[in-house]
């Protein structure tokens, strides 16, 4: 019965077609509401070709207008969101809701037209379809204003991230935008422009900028021009770093020429300076300053011939004498008797080799690479071999010895250093009473005993061999403190470390105000 009625049905609607009788049976299929649901989920996908096939006559560029307007606001992501359909004279408009993210944030009311063509519901497509404003010969396009950098100050409050600024200050300042970037910097200023021929007609939205926050640093001027000014006469390639010993603030890191930051970036075999961890780990080990020690001109270690500079016999003489002339031979046979390399390098990493520095910009660690045999120990004990250091890895150490803690140097507050680095470590108290006798023989009656340093200094000479021969180039290196201040100097091939890069330190100390 069911089947018959279909039957009949079917021809009761082929008849009345047939006499021009009802045309319900050939009403428009769907409606605005999905037909605009559909084109606006398509335009969020990029899927110009699906909102082609629901448009009435689209242009031939019509994927080219979308895509330019995709790219005038750098996108990244847009919905679309529907709304409520009205009835027209001669269409139906539905409203949307456009969310845009891309180089500004950005959203607006739009509406697509939409018409009855072949019995379905399709968008009647003008540029109006994108954006309300837009017709022929106009663009929508985001327009930004770079944020500033926030100031960079000294410790003084004086800026230094200028063209101004001397060089190595410059240096110090790129490495901390570097860093530090998402403090400094902000967001940007940001607006959508309608324009027309290239004019702007006038802006659809605006957002301001986030300004980047103030970064104070430790760089105190007065000592970065005392190390500029010690620095000024040196030919070969030269870097000083400063510290405040107690807190491990960098005060200056001054590099002649520039171009490259060797103060915190290179790394050099830092010669006799390295003593100073010598003599901690020996005096660890029971060493006392007023021991008897002996110092011939040369001696064979593990195969190997080592001799004092200009091959100079000390004799037998006290341990502070030894570390004051820096006899070579003392060094090598006593560290290789009295101390392992196991122990040698546990003491050299209380002094911060093998540690993660991150004082607020670029910087790398000191080395102390295990020794293989009694010759390398030997060359270690003298910071030769395949021991590595720079200006303010050394200058850590000196440090050290002043406040009695090794601490990582910073070039920010503390509580903006970078996570990872390495922690403050105590030397120990009879360690550091050593060394405080120690260090001043050797500006008094040592290796340094020549040059007029203020009263107060006490450091470590250092002439570092690289490359071969018979007489093999080598760095000049002095490290010391006075006071609270300590300091590292490198003079690159320089010679003899009490010829050359002593003088630079005394000149360098003269140079400070009474009180630095």
């Amino acid at each position: 019965m069911r089947n018959r009625l279909l039957i009949g049905g079917a021809a009761v609607l082929v008849a009345a077609l047939a006499s021009g009788g009802a045309l319900w049976a050939l009403r428009t299929q769907g409606s605005p509401e999905e037909t605009a649901a559909a084109y606006l989920a398509a335009w969020a996908r990029k899927d110009y070709a699906a909102m082609r096939r629901l448009t009435v006559g689209p242009p031939a560029d019509f994927e080219g207008r979308h895509t330019a307007f995709a790219r005038g606001l750098d996108l990244t992501s847009a919905t679309f969101r529907p709304g409520e359909a009205k009835e027209g004279e001669d269409a139906t408009k539905v409203a949307f809701r456009a969310d845009l993210r891309g180089t500004v944030d950005w959203s607006y009311d739009g509406a697509l037209r939409l018409v009855e063509h072949e019995r379905t519901w399709r968008v009647s497509w003008t540029p109006a379809a994108i954006h309300p404003d837009l017709a022929p010969g106009r663009t929508i396009e985001a327009v930004t204003v770079k944020p500033e950098y926030a100031p960079i100050t000294a410790a003084g409050g004086e800026r230094i991230d200028g063209t101004d600024a001397p060089g190595s200050v410059q240096q110090i300042v790129e490495g901390l935008r570097e860093t530090y970037r998402g403090r400094l910097v902000g967001s940007a200023a940001g607006k959508v422009v309608l324009r027309e021929k290239g004019k702007t007609v006038r802006t659809l939205a605006e957002t301001g900028a986030r300004e980047g926050k103030p970064l104070a640093t430790t760089i105190d001027l007065t000592v970065h021009r005392a190390g500029a000014k010690a620095l000024a006469k040196v030919k070969k390639p030269v870097a000083l770093v400063a510290l405040r010993a107690s807190t491990g603030e960098l005060l200056a890191a001054v590099n002649k020429p520039g171009g490259f930051n060797r103060a915190l970036l290179g790394k050099y075999p830092p010669g006799s300076t390295f003593k100073v961890v010598t003599a901690s780990a020996l005096v660890a080990d029971g060493i006392r300053p007023d021991q008897t020690v002996e110092c011939p001109a040369e001696r064979n270690i593990g195969g190997f011939p080592f001799h004092n500079a200009g091959f100079h016999d000390y004799g037998t003489l006290s341990f502070r004498d030894a570390f004051a002339h820096s006899c070579n031979t003392t060094f090598g046979e006593m560290s290789v008797r009295r101390l392992s390399g196991g122990r040698l390098g546990e003491v050299a990493a209380g002094f911060g080799f093998g540690a993660p520095i991150t004082p607020g910009v670029p910087a790398v660690r000191a080395e102390y690479p295990a020794p293989k045999d009694d010759t390398d120990l030997a060359s270690a004990s003298m910071g030769q071999g395949r021991v590595l250091a720079s200006p303010l890895n050394m200058a850590a150490v000196a440090a050290a010895i002043a406040d009695g803690t090794w601490r990582p140097p910073r070039v920010v507050a503390a509580d903006l250093v970078p996570p990872g680095g390495a922690k403050p470590r105590k030397v120990e108290a009879e360690v550091v009473r050593a060394l405080r006798s120690l260090m001043p023989a050797v500006v008094s009656e040592g290796t340094a005993n020549k040059v007029s340093f203020p009263a107060g200094s006490a450091g470590k000479t250092g002439t570092a061999e690289y490359g071969s021969g018979k007489e093999p180039p080598a760095h000049s290196w002095f490290i010391g403190y006075r006071g609270d201040l300590a300091f590292a100097v490198i003079v690159e091939g320089g010679g003899s470390g009490p010829a050359v890069a002593a003088p630079v330190a005394a000149r360098f100390l003269s140079a400070l105000p009474s009180d630095g």
